[in-house]
């Protein structure tokens, strides 16, 4: 199915959260540790082996992504580009991206959103293979009412999602990571904006719920998903990513390593892609992992 799967990368909206910062430049394209941001989501869905991707910016900042990330052959994928002219839901991505869609399935995951955890590649090479329906992720928080919550019966199956409930019926938030088939682009022409004039992706979500075709993969504890919407969880994503890369000597979200264990690219590709690097840590770290294979755990 992941030759068929496209993705898409949403990276839109204003950042307005994050001012003064990003009055200048988009949030995605702000560091975290020692990444832009944009590059976590990205290598979410190369981990799921997908290579045709769709990269939604504002109309200012598209030009800032084709720098950083060209056309995405450096690392064996193929990146093209659009515009969302205004914040108008997360749903519009896929009128957005209807022609590049097609009729294919497609994974949907916000350019704010880190994923980290043991294993993590494999569990998304699951939810990518050929399935009828959508699947999405459900987190457990502290503070489920700042979120999409699912709701679940005695036997696990998702009963329903609402939208920022006042008193929710469970801890589980859905996450920015959406898998759906071919049907969601015409699911999303039928929708009708919200109260505050966006299509909401919790309404794609309730599409497929209503007609039995939803599944809710549970995150477990061992799984960290993080957001960057706000100075504090930029700094904690910031922190995390830190922490962990030191500790064990291994880069979270790195393209080139990830292309490489992929097999998306080769080691002489790999090698190309280091020396371009210059005398950076970032170098050294690419040559290294051609010396030492680690399997991609991700």
């Amino acid at each position: 199915m992941t030759q068929d799967l496209r993705g898409i990368l949403l990276s839109g909206g204003a950042g307005t959260r994050l001012h003064p910062v990003t009055i200048s430049m988009s949030k995605q394209l702000m560091p975290v540790y020692d990444k832009p941001m944009v590059y976590y989501p990205l290598t979410t869905l190369m981990l799921a082996g997908i290579r045709d991707i769709l990269v939604i910016t504002t109309p200012r900042d598209q030009q800032a992504y084709r720098s950083l990330l060209g056309d995405g052959s450096q690392w064996g994928v193929s990146l093209v580009y659009a515009v969302q002219q205004e914040p108008r839901g997360i749903a519009e991505a896929f009128l957005i991206g209807r022609s590049f869609i097609g009729h294919r399935p497609v994974a949907l995951i916000l350019g704010d959103n880190i994923f980290y955890a043991q294993g993590f590649s494999e569990k998304l090479q699951q939810v990518a293979r050929p399935a009828q329906g959508a699947t999405v992720f459900g987190y457990w928080v502290r503070d489920p009412e700042r979120y999409g919550v699912a709701s679940f019966d005695a036997d696990g199956h998702v009963t329903k999602i609402v939208e920022k409930p006042e008193r929710p019926d469970s801890h589980y938030a859905i996450t920015g990571l959406y898998f759906y088939d071919g049907d969601v682009v015409g699911i999303t022409e039928e929708l009708q904006p919200s109260g505050r004039g966006e299509l909401e992706i919790t309404d794609v979500n309730r599409a497929y719920l209503e007609r039995g075709d939803l599944r809710v993969e549970l995150l477990g504890r061992g799984t960290a998903w993080l957001d960057t919407g706000t100075h504090d969880s930029l700094l904690d994503a910031a922190n995390f990513v830190r922490v962990i890369e030191k500790r064990q000597g291994l880069k979270i979200a790195c393209p080139e390593e990830i292309a490489f264990r992929m097999r998306f690219i080769d080691e002489q590709q790999l090698e190309r892609l280091a020396d371009a690097c210059g005398a950076s840590g970032y170098a050294d770290y690419l040559r290294a992992v051609l010396r030492e294979p680690v399997p991609v755990s991700e």
